[in-house]
């Protein structure tokens, strides 16, 4: 069966929802909410393919397209190549140019149904933050990095990953245990320890390089991630299901003193066309997220900069 190619984009309001489309009567799926966008013509290429069906469909011309991520669904009528772009700002009034419904939504709490079929899972990438924090005890302290907690969380930190490389097993547990306690509602996950995360109830794992290629059946949470340097291992990482991957580091960092990083461009290279979202880490602060964005990031991971 012949692949279709589709370009679709994810536009998000200002406070953060995003725009879905009913498909109007004499289309297949008729009645189906999906997000904006259509196929890919003949020499188009998949930005300009969503340019020109966001003016026909919503008569709106983005500023920016930021390249997010690619999947392969199928169909009982046709396979199809869904190239999805994340948007945050354009030119016009959204409406619905072609008898289609369009409503604002929270990606957290989907109000309209029924939703194309494809959609669940790009909805389920979508509740993932744009910042992934990572707590650095070791280096500011543990009452420091609970106080620091609590002020992130204040600003807007929902994700956090705690990675506490030099504490021993007990000190871990507590550690990981208060921070669960004080970010109450927000996902948390817990690097490499899977027992510990198993034990705590934590919402997911963070799989270290070492283990993902060590591995064979994804772990049993309900959010797995893992830390990728090349494309063999993002390769793994999307083979296993995981729910995205963290690849660095881009910027030179403290953390790796005396070597480069990759880069924006080879990050973007690494990570174009990947059906997993990815965080770019390594030297980071919060403004580089839009940079990230665009070259192919779903947000940025940052360990000193999330508590400054």
């Amino acid at each position: 069966m012949k692949m279709l190619e589709v370009a679709a984009g994810v536009i998000f309001s200002p406070e953060g929802r995003i725009l879905l489309g009913r498909r109007p009567e004499g289309k297949p799926y008729a009645g189906y909410w999906e997000f904006p966008g259509g196929k890919i013509e003949a020499g188009e290429s998949p930005a300009d393919a969503l340019r020109r069906e966001l003016k026909e469909e919503l008569g709106i011309e983005p500023h920016h397209l930021h390249p997010w991520i690619s999947r392969v669904f199928h169909y009982s009528h046709a396979t199809v190549k869904l190239n999805f772009f994340k948007i945050f700002g354009w030119e016009g009034e959204p409406e619905g140019r072609e008898n289609q419904q369009i409503a604002w939504q929270d990606p957290d709490r989907i109000e309209v149904s029924p939703l194309l079929p494809a959609n669940e899972s790009i909805l389920r990438a979508l509740r993932l933050p744009s910042i992934y924090a990572v707590t650095n005890a070791a280096e500011i302290g543990i009452e420091a990095q609970f106080e620091k907690l609590e002020t992130a969380l204040q600003k807007g930190i929902r994700f956090i990953q705690v990675r506490e490389k030099e504490m021993d097993p007990d000190s871990l547990k507590r550690f990981a245990r208060e921070i669960m306690a004080i970010a109450e509602g927000v996902k948390v996950t817990i690097n490499s320890e899977v027992e510990l995360a198993h034990e705590i109830r934590a919402h997911g794992v963070h799989l270290s390089s070492n283990q993902l290629m060590h591995i064979s059946v994804r772990p049993d949470f309900d959010w797995c991630g893992a830390s990728v340097h090349h494309a063999r291992e993002l390769d793994k990482a999307v083979s296993l299901g995981l729910d995205f991957a963290v690849m660095g580091h881009v910027l030179a960092t403290a953390s790796h003193p005396g070597r480069e990083g990759m880069g924006w461009e080879k990050f973007a290279e690494l990570v174009r066309g990947c059906p997993i979202p990815v965080y770019a880490i390594g030297g980071l602060e919060i403004e580089h997220l839009q940079l990230a964005q665009s070259h192919g990031a779903h947000g940025i991971a940052m360990l000193r900069s999330a508590w400054d």
